[in-house]
């Protein structure tokens, strides 16, 4: 399950994940104006690599190089060959003009992790970003498989790669669970940012077991030590899932808790000087959940994506009830058009954008989107890459192990989205030498 909230920094934006989707090659179904004349960069016919911009720092999400552009981090490349091992972690660093394919870094775990007990990991996967140090520079958390016998607590799997002037360039560091935070036998994983005790410092939430959670209080140390740690936290559920948003304007950030993995409630864990402690609304079993102003009320709104229907929670925390008579079992949240509401992403057997209104999402004049390439697409995110104050959509359409296509899609004024792809390349590219 994952939570996405449209513009909202605290997630790695771009994890990529969800479910598969079959699409046909072709742009949204309906032209939507200005964006549209931009012409699509295919990374096979530019210059191999360019150097990654040197920024001071900023406060846009996922700006790992502090340049004040959005980053992209892709999670699941492709292999030079079938059952290869798994490259790595790819950035592609943004720019006034969006997203620069040629500026990018491959991150593996021979060159960045920290080993433990003298074996490097062979897992190395993104899970959630934001500036932990306080620097202006976006972190990146990442998740390995340290040694471990089965015996007691298991070690902590989670590393952090900090950002600087030259983005995600060095060695990452394990990250500090002190004993007193931790609660039971399961590993400490599931790690979402916010500020949580509305201290203006990215804090971490992670799992800890039996309805606890651990928090760890930001800034956090280039070591990786948080700045206080106490008693896990009770919570309404197992899993924390991200990113975190403040639902109800209090000043404090909450997050959604899941109350098992796979198709299960939820309810979200509200905020406060002592740290995510309270329950708010309860929410529907489902497959995923989207935070977003969808249009009725003063404060957030919850899409609960099933494979039947997607069921609706208006003004959070106390949330008025709605559903929708649309299957779409993977969601994403983003204010495309810049008006100010969260249209809602709905991604099942199509893709498919809901308007957001005065009065709440309505499939009238849905707007369908399609990649400009055969195969399984799935939503890797939606956020502002090129500063113009509305989303973008970045999809990837996957054809085998060694083969795909990521697309970025303008946010529009006029349509939602831009009739044909701004940026077109294949993770491929971090392969070459």
């Amino acid at each position: 399950m994952r939570v996405r909230r449209g513009g909202r920094a605290g997630t790695v934006t771009a994890v990529i994940g969800g479910l598969g989707l079959l699409l046909a090659a072709c742009g949204p179904t309906a032209d939507s104006g200005d964006g549209a004349r931009h012409t699509p960069v295919h990374v096979a016919d530019a210059p191999a690599e360019v150097p990654v911009p040197r920024g001071t720092g900023s406060k846009v999400p996922d700006d790992f190089n502090g340049d004040g552009h959005r980053d992209l981090v892709l999670d699941d490349l492709v292999k030079a060959q079938s059952h290869a091992d798994d490259a790595g972690i790819g950035i592609v660093y943004g720019s006034a003009r969006g997203l620069t394919p040629g500026a990018r870094q491959l991150l593996s775990p021979r060159k960045q992790a920290a080993p433990a007990k003298g074996q490097l990991p062979a897992v190395f996967d993104a899970e959630a970003s934001c500036d932990l140090n306080g620097d202006g520079f976006t972190d990146l958390v990442v998740s390995t498989d340290p040694p471990y016998d089965g015996q007691g607590q298991p070690p902590v799997p989670l590393q952090i790669l900090f950002g600087s002037p030259a983005g995600l360039t060095g060695k990452a560091v394990k990250l500090t669970v002190p004993a007193r935070a931790r609660f039971g036998n399961d590993w400490p994983d599931q790690p979402v940012c916010g500020d949580f005790d509305g201290n203006g410092a990215e804090d971490l939430v992670l799992h800890a077991s039996a309805g606890r959670l651990s928090y760890l209080r930001g800034p956090f140390s280039r070591k990786g030590t948080p700045h206080a740690a106490g008693a896990p936290v009770p919570s309404p559920g197992e899993v924390p899932t991200g990113p975190a948003a403040d639902v109800n304007h209090d000043g404090y950030d909450d997050l959604v808790v899941r109350k098992a993995e796979g198709t299960a409630g939820s309810a979200v864990g509200l905020g406060g000087p002592d740290g995510p402690t309270r329950t708010g609304a309860a929410l529907p079993a489902g497959i995923d959940t989207a935070l977003g102003r969808f249009g009725r009320g003063r404060a957030l709104d919850a899409a609960v994506g099933a494979m039947g229907e997607t069921s609706l929670r208006y003004d959070l925390p106390t949330a008025a009830r709605s559903t929708l008579a649309m299957p779409g079992s993977v969601l994403d949240a983003a204010d495309f058009d810049g008006d100010g509401r969260d249209e809602l992403v709905s991604s099942g057997s199509r893709l498919r954008i809901l308007r957001a209104r005065t009065t709440g999402l309505s499939p009238k004049g849905m707007l369908t989107v399609a990649p400009p390439a055969p195969g399984t697409t799935r939503v890797l995110t939606a956020g502002d890459f090129d500063g113009d104050g509305r989303a973008d959509l970045v999809v990837r359409t996957y054809r085998g192990e060694t083969k795909d296509t990521v697309a970025v899609y303008r946010g529009a004024k006029k349509g939602l989205l831009a009739a044909r792809p701004a940026v077109t390349f294949s993770t491929s590219e971090f392969l070459v030498p």
